[in-house]
Protein backbone atom coordinates (compact mmCIF):
# COMPACT_ATOMS: atom_id res chain seq x y z
CA UNK A 1 0.00 0.00 0.00
CA UNK A 2 1.17 3.54 -0.76
CA UNK A 3 0.35 4.69 2.75
CA UNK A 4 2.06 1.79 4.54
CA UNK A 5 4.23 3.09 7.38
CA UNK A 6 6.28 -0.01 8.05
CA UNK A 7 6.31 -3.48 6.51
CA UNK A 8 8.19 -6.72 6.06
CA UNK A 9 8.17 -9.12 3.12
CA UNK A 10 9.15 -12.75 3.81
CA UNK A 11 11.64 -11.51 6.39
CA UNK A 12 13.79 -14.10 8.16
CA UNK A 13 16.35 -13.78 10.94
CA UNK A 14 18.67 -16.64 11.86
CA UNK A 15 21.22 -16.84 14.66
CA UNK A 16 23.39 -19.78 13.69
CA UNK A 17 21.11 -22.79 13.38
CA UNK A 18 18.27 -21.06 15.26
CA UNK A 19 15.57 -19.27 13.25
CA UNK A 20 14.07 -16.50 15.39
CA UNK A 21 11.85 -15.06 12.63
CA UNK A 22 10.75 -17.18 9.70
CA UNK A 23 9.44 -15.60 6.44
CA UNK A 24 7.10 -13.09 8.09
CA UNK A 25 5.12 -10.67 5.91
CA UNK A 26 3.18 -7.87 7.61
CA UNK A 27 2.47 -4.12 7.51
CA UNK A 28 1.10 -1.23 9.55
CA UNK A 29 -0.80 1.73 8.10
CA UNK A 30 -1.69 5.16 9.48
CA UNK A 31 -4.35 5.28 12.20
CA UNK A 32 -4.55 1.53 12.78
CA UNK A 33 -3.56 -0.55 15.78
CA UNK A 34 -1.90 -3.81 14.77
CA UNK A 35 -1.38 -6.35 17.53
CA UNK A 36 1.53 -8.77 17.32
CA UNK A 37 0.50 -11.64 19.59
CA UNK A 38 2.25 -14.76 20.73
CA UNK A 39 3.79 -16.53 23.68
CA UNK A 40 7.15 -15.48 25.08
CA UNK A 41 9.81 -16.64 22.63
CA UNK A 42 7.48 -16.55 19.62
CA UNK A 43 9.74 -14.08 17.79
CA UNK A 44 7.84 -10.83 18.40
CA UNK A 45 10.73 -8.77 19.75
CA UNK A 46 13.13 -9.97 17.07
CA UNK A 47 10.62 -8.96 14.38
CA UNK A 48 10.31 -5.54 16.02
CA UNK A 49 14.09 -5.10 15.96
CA UNK A 50 14.13 -6.00 12.26
CA UNK A 51 11.38 -3.50 11.49
CA UNK A 52 13.22 -0.74 13.34
CA UNK A 53 16.54 -1.46 11.66
CA UNK A 54 18.13 -2.55 14.93
CA UNK A 55 18.85 -5.98 13.43
CA UNK A 56 19.67 -6.95 9.84
CA UNK A 57 17.49 -9.59 8.13
CA UNK A 58 19.07 -12.84 7.03
CA UNK A 59 16.55 -13.00 4.16
CA UNK A 60 13.60 -10.91 2.99
CA UNK A 61 13.09 -7.16 3.10
CA UNK A 62 11.93 -4.53 5.59
CA UNK A 63 10.77 -1.01 4.75
CA UNK A 64 9.95 1.96 6.97
CA UNK A 65 8.27 4.97 5.39
CA UNK A 66 9.12 3.60 1.96
CA UNK A 67 12.84 2.97 2.53
CA UNK A 68 15.26 0.71 4.35
CA UNK A 69 15.12 1.53 8.09
CA UNK A 70 17.85 3.97 9.11
CA UNK A 71 18.49 6.91 11.42
CA UNK A 72 16.13 9.13 9.43
CA UNK A 73 13.20 6.73 9.59
CA UNK A 74 13.75 6.16 13.32
CA UNK A 75 13.24 9.88 13.81
CA UNK A 76 9.68 9.47 12.53
CA UNK A 77 8.65 6.82 15.03
CA UNK A 78 8.32 6.41 18.77
CA UNK A 79 9.56 3.21 20.38
CA UNK A 80 9.01 1.75 23.84
CA UNK A 81 11.12 -1.42 24.23
CA UNK A 82 10.44 -4.14 26.79
CA UNK A 83 13.17 -2.72 29.00
CA UNK A 84 11.66 0.79 28.58
CA UNK A 85 14.97 2.35 27.49
CA UNK A 86 15.19 4.67 30.48
CA UNK A 87 18.33 5.72 32.35
CA UNK A 88 17.75 4.58 35.91
CA UNK A 89 20.41 6.85 37.41
CA UNK A 90 19.05 10.01 35.78
CA UNK A 91 16.01 11.91 36.99
CA UNK A 92 12.69 11.89 35.19
CA UNK A 93 13.37 15.41 33.90
CA UNK A 94 16.90 14.49 32.76
CA UNK A 95 15.60 11.48 30.82
CA UNK A 96 13.08 13.68 29.05
CA UNK A 97 15.61 16.43 28.32
CA UNK A 98 18.12 13.98 26.85
CA UNK A 99 15.69 12.29 24.44
CA UNK A 100 14.02 15.57 23.47
CA UNK A 101 17.42 17.02 22.56
CA UNK A 102 18.25 13.92 20.50
CA UNK A 103 15.08 14.43 18.42
CA UNK A 104 15.41 18.22 18.33
CA UNK A 105 12.02 18.62 19.96
CA UNK A 106 10.90 20.64 23.01
CA UNK A 107 10.30 18.62 26.20
CA UNK A 108 6.71 17.33 26.26
CA UNK A 109 4.29 18.46 28.99
CA UNK A 110 4.02 16.07 31.93
CA UNK A 111 0.95 14.50 33.43
CA UNK A 112 0.50 15.44 37.12
CA UNK A 113 1.76 12.07 38.36
CA UNK A 114 5.03 12.45 36.46
CA UNK A 115 5.39 16.15 37.26
CA UNK A 116 5.26 15.25 40.94
CA UNK A 117 8.39 13.06 40.59
CA UNK A 118 10.28 14.86 37.81
CA UNK A 119 13.30 15.48 40.05
CA UNK A 120 13.53 11.92 41.35
CA UNK A 121 15.78 9.25 39.88
CA UNK A 122 13.92 6.93 37.54
CA UNK A 123 15.18 3.94 39.51
CA UNK A 124 13.33 5.27 42.55
CA UNK A 125 9.85 5.48 41.01
CA UNK A 126 7.43 2.60 40.48
CA UNK A 127 7.13 0.51 37.33
CA UNK A 128 3.77 2.07 36.44
CA UNK A 129 5.27 5.56 36.45
CA UNK A 130 8.31 4.33 34.53
CA UNK A 131 6.07 2.95 31.79
CA UNK A 132 4.13 6.21 31.73
CA UNK A 133 7.42 8.09 31.39
CA UNK A 134 8.63 5.86 28.55
CA UNK A 135 5.33 6.38 26.74
CA UNK A 136 5.52 10.16 27.22
CA UNK A 137 9.08 10.23 25.87
CA UNK A 138 8.12 8.10 22.85
CA UNK A 139 5.38 10.59 21.95
CA UNK A 140 7.46 13.71 22.63
CA UNK A 141 8.47 14.31 19.00
CA UNK A 142 4.98 13.54 17.58
CA UNK A 143 5.86 10.32 15.72
CA UNK A 144 3.91 8.99 12.76
CA UNK A 145 4.33 5.42 14.03
CA UNK A 146 4.32 4.14 17.60
CA UNK A 147 5.98 0.80 18.34
CA UNK A 148 5.28 -0.71 21.77
CA UNK A 149 6.94 -3.95 22.86
CA UNK A 150 4.97 -5.56 25.73
CA UNK A 151 3.89 -2.13 27.07
CA UNK A 152 1.55 -3.46 29.77
CA UNK A 153 3.75 -6.23 31.16
CA UNK A 154 3.94 -6.11 34.95
CA UNK A 155 1.56 -3.18 35.48
CA UNK A 156 -1.75 -3.11 37.35
CA UNK A 157 -5.12 -3.28 35.50
CA UNK A 158 -5.84 0.43 35.97
CA UNK A 159 -2.51 1.49 34.51
CA UNK A 160 -3.04 -0.98 31.66
CA UNK A 161 -6.44 0.54 30.86
CA UNK A 162 -5.01 4.07 30.90
CA UNK A 163 -2.22 3.10 28.54
CA UNK A 164 -4.66 1.59 26.07
CA UNK A 165 -6.79 4.75 26.23
CA UNK A 166 -3.67 6.71 25.26
CA UNK A 167 -2.91 4.27 22.43
CA UNK A 168 -6.41 4.70 21.00
CA UNK A 169 -6.10 8.49 21.19
CA UNK A 170 -2.92 8.31 19.13
CA UNK A 171 -4.53 6.04 16.52
CA UNK A 172 -7.56 8.32 16.25
CA UNK A 173 -5.16 11.18 15.53
CA UNK A 174 -3.69 9.20 12.61
CA UNK A 175 -0.66 7.59 14.23
CA UNK A 176 -0.02 3.98 13.27
CA UNK A 177 0.53 1.65 16.23
CA UNK A 178 2.31 -1.70 16.35
CA UNK A 179 2.03 -3.35 19.76
CA UNK A 180 3.30 -6.71 20.93
CA UNK A 181 1.74 -8.59 23.81
CA UNK A 182 1.32 -12.08 25.19
CA UNK A 183 -1.99 -11.08 26.82
CA UNK A 184 -4.61 -12.56 24.51
CA UNK A 185 -7.38 -10.47 26.09
CA UNK A 186 -5.70 -7.34 24.73
CA UNK A 187 -6.49 -8.51 21.20
CA UNK A 188 -9.86 -6.77 21.38
CA UNK A 189 -8.01 -3.44 21.64
CA UNK A 190 -6.48 -3.94 18.17
CA UNK A 191 -7.91 -3.34 14.71
CA UNK A 192 -5.94 -6.22 13.24
CA UNK A 193 -3.93 -9.10 14.68
CA UNK A 194 -0.87 -11.10 13.66
CA UNK A 195 -0.33 -14.29 15.64
CA UNK A 196 3.22 -15.59 15.90
CA UNK A 197 4.37 -19.04 16.91
CA UNK A 198 7.91 -20.45 16.69
CA UNK A 199 9.03 -17.42 14.67
CA UNK A 200 6.28 -17.68 12.06
CA UNK A 201 3.19 -15.58 11.42
CA UNK A 202 0.61 -18.34 11.70
CA UNK A 203 -2.61 -16.30 11.48
CA UNK A 204 -3.70 -12.77 10.65
CA UNK A 205 -6.92 -10.78 10.67
CA UNK A 206 -9.50 -9.74 13.22
CA UNK A 207 -10.12 -11.83 16.33
CA UNK A 208 -13.27 -13.28 14.75
CA UNK A 209 -11.48 -14.11 11.51
CA UNK A 210 -8.62 -15.85 13.28
CA UNK A 211 -10.85 -17.97 15.52
CA UNK A 212 -12.97 -18.89 12.49
CA UNK A 213 -14.96 -22.07 12.99
CA UNK A 214 -12.80 -23.40 15.83
CA UNK A 215 -14.93 -24.64 18.71
CA UNK A 216 -14.12 -25.75 22.22
CA UNK A 217 -15.60 -28.25 24.64
CA UNK A 218 -16.51 -27.21 28.16
CA UNK A 219 -16.63 -29.77 30.95
CA UNK A 220 -19.11 -29.26 33.82
CA UNK A 221 -18.22 -31.29 36.90
CA UNK A 222 -17.73 -30.81 40.63
CA UNK A 223 -14.47 -32.72 40.26
CA UNK A 224 -12.90 -30.20 37.91
CA UNK A 225 -9.35 -30.68 39.20
CA UNK A 226 -9.53 -34.44 38.59
CA UNK A 227 -11.05 -33.83 35.17
CA UNK A 228 -8.27 -31.42 34.25
CA UNK A 229 -5.59 -33.89 35.35
CA UNK A 230 -7.19 -36.76 33.45
CA UNK A 231 -7.53 -34.80 30.22
CA UNK A 232 -4.01 -33.44 30.55
CA UNK A 233 -2.69 -36.98 31.06
CA UNK A 234 -4.55 -37.95 27.88
CA UNK A 235 -2.44 -35.31 26.06
CA UNK A 236 -5.46 -33.20 25.14
CA UNK A 237 -5.27 -29.35 24.84
CA UNK A 238 -6.97 -28.67 28.18
CA UNK A 239 -7.17 -25.24 29.86
CA UNK A 240 -8.96 -23.76 32.87
CA UNK A 241 -11.33 -20.80 32.93
CA UNK A 242 -11.96 -20.43 36.64
CA UNK A 243 -13.17 -23.92 37.52
CA UNK A 244 -14.45 -24.54 34.00
CA UNK A 245 -12.39 -27.14 32.16
CA UNK A 246 -12.14 -26.34 28.45
CA UNK A 247 -10.55 -28.01 25.44
CA UNK A 248 -10.08 -26.33 22.08
CA UNK A 249 -10.65 -28.04 18.75
CA UNK A 250 -11.41 -31.38 20.40
CA UNK A 251 -14.46 -33.54 19.56
CA UNK A 252 -16.86 -34.00 22.50
CA UNK A 253 -16.68 -37.76 22.05
CA UNK A 254 -12.91 -37.73 22.58
CA UNK A 255 -13.35 -35.74 25.79
CA UNK A 256 -16.10 -38.00 27.12
CA UNK A 257 -14.04 -41.12 26.39
CA UNK A 258 -11.04 -39.78 28.32
CA UNK A 259 -13.24 -38.82 31.28
CA UNK A 260 -15.01 -42.21 31.37
CA UNK A 261 -11.67 -44.00 31.30
CA UNK A 262 -10.64 -41.92 34.32
CA UNK A 263 -13.91 -42.72 36.12
CA UNK A 264 -15.14 -39.10 36.07
CA UNK A 265 -18.78 -38.20 35.50
CA UNK A 266 -19.26 -34.87 33.71
CA UNK A 267 -21.39 -32.97 31.23
CA UNK A 268 -19.53 -32.06 28.02
CA UNK A 269 -20.87 -29.48 25.56
CA UNK A 270 -19.53 -27.35 22.71
CA UNK A 271 -18.90 -23.61 23.09
CA UNK A 272 -17.23 -20.96 20.88
CA UNK A 273 -13.44 -21.02 21.19
CA UNK A 274 -11.50 -18.05 22.52
CA UNK A 275 -8.47 -16.50 20.84
CA UNK A 276 -6.22 -17.98 23.52
CA UNK A 277 -7.63 -21.43 22.81
CA UNK A 278 -7.06 -20.92 19.10
CA UNK A 279 -3.45 -20.07 19.91
CA UNK A 280 -3.20 -23.25 21.97
CA UNK A 281 -4.34 -25.25 18.95
CA UNK A 282 -1.79 -23.51 16.71
CA UNK A 283 1.07 -24.02 19.17
CA UNK A 284 0.34 -27.74 19.33
CA UNK A 285 0.71 -28.14 15.58
CA UNK A 286 4.05 -29.50 14.33
CA UNK A 287 6.63 -26.84 13.53
CA UNK A 288 7.30 -26.70 9.74
CA UNK A 289 10.84 -27.49 8.63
Amino acid sequence: MADTLISSTAVTKRYGSFTAVDTVTMDVGPGEIVGLLGANGAGKTTLIRLLLGLAVPTDGTVTAFGRTPDRTTRGRLGYVPQGLGLWQTLTVAENIAFVSAAFGAPPPPLEPALAAVEHRLVGEIGLGLQRQLAFTIALGHHPELLVLDEPTSGVDPLSRARLWDAVHQQAEAGTGVLVTTHYMQEAQQCDRLILMSHGRAVAAGTETEIIGTTIACEVDTLHWADAFAALDNANLPVTLNGTRVRLADTPPGTVRTALVQAGITADVHEVPATLEEKMTVIDRQPTPH
